[in-house]
């Protein structure tokens, strides 16, 4: 198996430099890292937010010591340590976002704990006391803003809502079942900066979106303004394309509808951007629950992955004069790593900006069930070099965009028994969290590492999953699992905020809490 598993990797790793290429820059030249390395330090030294709003705790509000699905909540703050695992912003997404539909209140302390100080480094050292220039990155505009509005549809307590505050208290009040009675259910959220991303605030709200549909279950209307195609964080098309499409199509119940208004980017020409989107809250007393998964279609035979592909869904944007050249070379790699793949282009939208280079991938099997995502923007600043001078940025770009999505969506179907891709699977811990009964989106090791158990449980059949013999419960006092760091950190982080939620065989499979309101 190990040696088969070899042979498959070795079979592009000369052309596409196969393992190495996990991150959108770890493999760009330093100019494209140096770029990098300055968009990082610009979003995370935004303006800071104007005001420092704190939200009254409501007095006449009965505190319930049990939330609606049954899970025990304590009244004192559970404290969540913000250089744990991946030490960034998804963990302070996942915690309040648990937190504001299980009305669980969460301190977060070292806020992004493990990224850089705001304004690019330094020391690291604090003044004793001073909480917002300790460690770490601290909030950001986009984690205020999703924060804010979640503070006042559960006219929560909170301290520390500002820009670069490395302590963060909230205290929920209202569950999400009464957050929109007799309010309008008309939503529109306006990022502080151009910059701050529309993708990570749905992805902190949404949760409690879903649950807001009190006695009638009307849809509920929402804007976002902000960045729609933003370094380090997933972009509106793979939102639609991957995201969304895998909730519809694994959960019961789960219907969102989206557009784009416009684009907003943090590269090149920066303006904000808008998405629309229609949530039909699930119905009262309706939890989570996964459709009858799909039988794994790998059998036991993780070098087939590749085989697996049935079609591969082409999104590109640039400048216009990009579309051809980059069509063709896309056309050419994808057909050398998938030769038994269908190619469909969907559309190119013109960026009219050289600086403004994506493509998108999403690799689906032939039931349509499962998919793999894979997505690149590439920097301009590296590719500046010519004979004569400056070349056109928008074709130089081609072949290293090409070759890098190309690369990573084999790095995926290279894992055993995958059948989400590295960055669904932790956007889905929360969801699995709060489900009722037993939810699985498996994706094993990397192939290099893998044993002859991680294939052995990530490729047994989806459709007959059972917490029987088999089955080895998770240790959940720490990051763990197969996948990202930052997944998991999502499966700890959930672990905390709902303490009866149970893990099995690496995060492999999880027994949700059965979240639901009356």
């Amino acid at each position: 198996m190990a040696s088969k598993l070899k042979a498959e990797y070795a079979y592009l790793s000369d052309y596409f430099n196969i393992f190495p290429l996990m991150a959108h820059s770890e493999h760009s030249s330093s100019a494209t890292k140096a770029a990098d390395s300055h968009l990082r330090q610009q979003f995370d030294s935004n303006t800071a937010y104007p005001r420092k709003p704190k939200f009254q705790v409501s007095p006449l509000y009965d505190i319930h010591n049990q939330s609606e699905s049954g899970e025990s909540m304590s009244r004192k703050p559970i404290e969540i340590d913000g250089r744990t695992g991946e030490g960034g912003g998804q963990l302070v997404r996942v915690a309040i976002a648990l937190a504001a539909v299980t009305t669980q209140p969460v301190r977060i302390t070292n806020v992004r704990g493990n990224r850089p100080s705001r304004g690019g480094g330094g020391s690291g050292r604090s003044k004793k006391g001073d909480s917002s220039s300790s460690k770490g990155g601290g909030l950001k505009a986009q984690h205020v803003t999703a924060i804010r509005w979640l503070a006042e549809a559960t006219e929560a307590e909170v301290e520390g809502l500002s820009v670069g505050s490395s302590t963060l208290t909230f205290i929920p009040r209202l569950p999400p079942s009464a957050a929109l009675v007799n309010k309008s259910r008309k939503i529109k959220i306006v990022a502080d900066t151009s910059a701050a991303s529309t993708l990570l605030i749905l992805q902190a709200i949404l949760p409690f979106l879903l649950f807001a549909g009190g006695d009638e279950a009307k849809p509920i209307e929402l804007e976002i303004q902000g960045g729609t195609n933003v370094d380090f964080s997933l972009s509106y098309e793979y939102l639609d394309q991957v995201l969304l499409s895998r909730l519809e199509s694994s959960f019961e119940g789960v219907r969102v509808d989206r557009k784009v208004l416009r684009r907003g980017w943090s590269r090149g020409p920066q303006s904000r951007g808008s998405i629309a989107l229609t949530i039909h809250p699930l119905k009262p007393g309706q939890p989570l629950r996964q459709v009858s998964p799909p039988a794994n279609p790998y059998k036991g035979r993780p070098s087939d992955l590749r085989n697996v592909v049935h079609r591969i869904d082409v999104t590109m944007m640039g400048p216009s004069h990009t579309e051809t050249s980059l069509q063709e070379t896309l056309t050419k790699d994808i057909a050398l790593a998938f030769p038994n793949a269908e190619i469909n282009f969907k559309y190119f939208e013109d960026s009219h900006s050289e600086k403004q280079v994506y493509a998108l991938l999403v690799a689906r099997d032939a039931s349509e069930s499962l998919s793999w995502g894979s997505d690149d923007y590439v920097s301009g600043a590296s590719h500046r070099q010519g004979k004569h001078g400056p070349a056109p940025v928008g074709l130089a770009c081609v072949g290293e965009i090409s070759r890098r999505v190309v690369s990573k969506l084999v790095n995926e179907l290279l894992i055993p028994g995958s059948t989400v891709d590295q960055y669904l699977q932790d956007q889905l811990i929360i969801f699995q969290a709060l489900a009722e009964g037993t939810t699985s989106f498996p994706r094993a090791t990397a192939p290099e590492s893998s044993s002859g158990d991680d294939v052995k449980i990530a490729s047994q059949d989806m459709a007959q999953l059972d917490l029987g013999e088999r089955m080895r419960k998770d240790k959940t006092d720490k990051p763990f699992g197969y996948g990202s760091l930052h997944a998991q950190t999502a499966r700890w982080v959930a672990s905390e905020i709902l303490p009866s939620v149970e893990w099995y065989n690496k995060g492999t499979i999880c027994k949700g809490v059965g979240t639901s309101f009356s």
